[in-house]
């Protein structure tokens, strides 16, 4: 037996459910939402996606998890801001490096992972062969 479709309320509100689950580094109950459907590049109203959030607040396992799944790691938001520049900017070394490893473009978004990287002194955080 399959269930009626999820309203545009209800739709809003498990997308919702999953952002705060990214954000706070949930990650087992985060791939459950995948699990059942959700896609894994989903956005909130501002285009931040699940792997946005989850690399924003330093959550490598989520971000590894996300990443596993598939996830875009360029994906911009709506203010051209990559997950791999905010995770520079929050000086996420750990979430960098796999952002990194999985392809991300530190010279995509505005600003830059790697104008992010100068503007803050956290040219560290780039890959030896990216400085």
């Amino acid at each position: 037996m399959t269930g009626a479709p999820l309203t545009p309320e209800q739709q809003a509100r498990v997308v919702s459910i999953a952002m705060d689950l990214a954000r706070e580094g949930r990650t087992a109950e985060l791939m459950e939402f995948l699990d059942h459907g959700l896609p894994v590049d989903v956005a909130d109203r501002e285009g931040n996606t699940l792997l946005m959030l989850a690399a924003y607040h330093g959550h490598g396992e989520t971000v590894e998890a996300l990443v596993a799944r598939g996830a875009d790691v360029d994906q911009r938001n709506d203010r051209d801001q990559s997950p791999v520049a905010g995770a520079i900017f929050k000086g996420e070394e750990d979430v960098v490096r796999t952002l990194v490893a999985a392809g991300a473009d530190l010279d995509a978004g505005t600003p830059t992972g790697r104008a992010t990287a100068g503007m803050f002194g956290r040219e560290h955080l780039l890959p030896d062969e990216e400085r």
